[in-house]
């Protein structure tokens, strides 16, 4: 297929709750919570300095956190969280873009830090004025991987119908899934690491008029899943009484540099490139150490996560959000015609998704 018959990644909109939680506070909460649980919680605490990140953005102000909250009151709150930012990126989206909601054909929305029945996109539909015909795909449990995942989805069903235009939502509200009572070393690396927000992107396939005013928009050219064997433990939940329990291997970085550098040599082979043909890599930054990891697997400079560590820094791993802050200032540069991105995020399963961009 020629470049010209590919769908277009035309406008991000992003939107993150008002609370501010700056690095130091969270680890002062930390040294709270955890000292009981660890015969030195002093030794443990750097880990909040070496994820270098400097300020957060919680659904709840901290002080909400400070009480026991039971597994219905936090997803109560991620109910009604999710709503209000979910309509806040897709708005300014849109308008971006200047594309009315009515003029959307299709919704997936991306979540894992909770659960709703009508789900999140289902909510938006009145909200935001699409289509009652609308069609709607929710997916759940992909983590970290659920942005880079969503957008390859959505980009198939432009592949598919080249008329479309389509709207990818992700939302994670990460600290709403935080249990007072689980001292493990996983929820403290998490107190560390998790934080909230709200990402839309917007997908039109070939067919679909171009919105007027934009230019220098990148064509999706590929996408690859991989889901690695025997991983189900890397990363995840257990569904305990009281709400998720967070599981991390300590492994992760070693699985990077073990495991990643083939997938993406054969991802970009099958484009006929190699990394030296990539001028930008639009990663998850999921901590410091897997961005290092990445960076040492594929033997690239730190410029080209210059936007992953940025993102990282500013707000956090917001899950599977996270990706499309990313994304969204890859958007915001200027880019040589024909020069090209790939986006990568690794999840539960143990997966990757990958997506490879030309401007």
């Amino acid at each position: 297929m020629e470049g010209t018959d590919l769908p277009y990644i035309v406008s991000v909109g992003t939107a993150v709750p008002d609370h501010t939680l700056q690095q130091e506070e969270a680890r002062e909460f930390a040294r709270e919570l955890f000292r009981d649980a660890f015969q030195d919680i002093t030794r443990y605490l750097p880990i909040f300095d070496h994820a270098s990140i400097r300020t957060r953005r919680l659904a709840r102000p901290r002080e909400w956190f400070e009480e026991d909250r039971s597994f219905a009151e936090r997803n109560d709150a991620y109910t009604e969280t999710a709503c209000r930012l979910g309509e806040e990126a897709v708005k300014q989206c849109l308008e971006r873009a200047g594309v009315h909601p009515g003029e959307v054909d299709h919704l997936f929305f991306v979540s894992t830090s909770g659960l709703a029945t009508p789900s999140i996109d289902a909510r938006m539909i009145h909200r935001l004025g699409f289509s009652r015909h609308v069609k709607r795909t929710p997916i759940w449990g992909l983590g970290c991987a659920g942005g880079a995942s969503g957008l390859a989805r959505a980009y198939e069903y432009t592949l598919a119908f080249p008329e479309s235009r389509v709207i990818l939502l992700a939302v994670e509200l990460c600290s709403l899934t935080f249990r007072r009572g689980d001292h493990t070393k996983s929820n403290l690396v998490a107190t560390s690491l998790f934080a909230d927000g709200a990402a839309a992107v917007l997908i039109i396939g070939n067919e679909a008029p171009f919105p007027a005013g934009l230019s220098g928009r990148p064509r999706v050219l590929d996408t690859m899943s991989t889901t690695w064997p025997n991983s189900l433990d890397v990363m995840g939940w257990e569904v305990e009484d009281d709400g998720l329990k967070v599981l991390f291997s300590r492994d992760i970085p070693s699985i990077v540099r073990r495991e990643v550098p083939a997938a993406v040599e054969g991802f970009l082979t099958r484009s006929g490139l190699d990394l030296n043909r990539v001028g930008r890599v639009i990663a998850h930054p999921g901590g410091m150490k897997v961005l290092t990891a990445y960076q040492e697997a594929l033997s690239l400079p730190e410029e080209a996560f210059r936007h992953s560590r940025s993102i990282l820094g500013e707000y956090g791993n917001m899950s599977s959000v996270t990706v499309l802050f990313v994304l969204e200032r890859e958007l915001q540069e200027e880019h040589q015609a024909g020069s090209y991105g790939l986006v990568t995020a690794l999840g539960p399963g143990f997966s990757s998704e990958m997506m490879l961009l030309q401007w």
